[in-house]
């Protein structure tokens, strides 16, 4: 595995260890997200056509003032930031 600048290590739910590459950062209404692909998709569809599953997540503060990354909980708030990437990524590909 090669390191990457724009990687994180993000531990799920069953207590693993995961990399991921930071593909992009957004802001929606105010509020600022992270586009992350695992590095294990990433290096799995370098040699394929398609893309891996992106995760989103939201910057919010800790109690201690540190910016972490949250899931996004609710449905809506998701839709609009999945939309707003989706249209980000057809402005850079037209």
């Amino acid at each position: 595995m090669h390191e990457r600048e724009d990687t994180i290590t993000l531990i799920d739910e069953d207590g693993e260890e995961q990399d991921f590459f930071i593909v992009d950062e957004l802001t929606v209404e105010g509020n600022k997200y992270a586009v992350l692909l695992s590095l294990e998709e990433e290096e799995s569809v370098e040699d394929e056509e398609d893309e891996g599953e992106a995760v989103i997540l939201k910057y919010v503060f800790d109690e201690e003032g540190n910016e972490i990354l949250a899931d996004i909980e609710d449905d809506e708030e998701w839709e609009k930031v999945a939309n707003a990437w989706e249209e980000m990524l057809i402005q850079e590909n037209s």
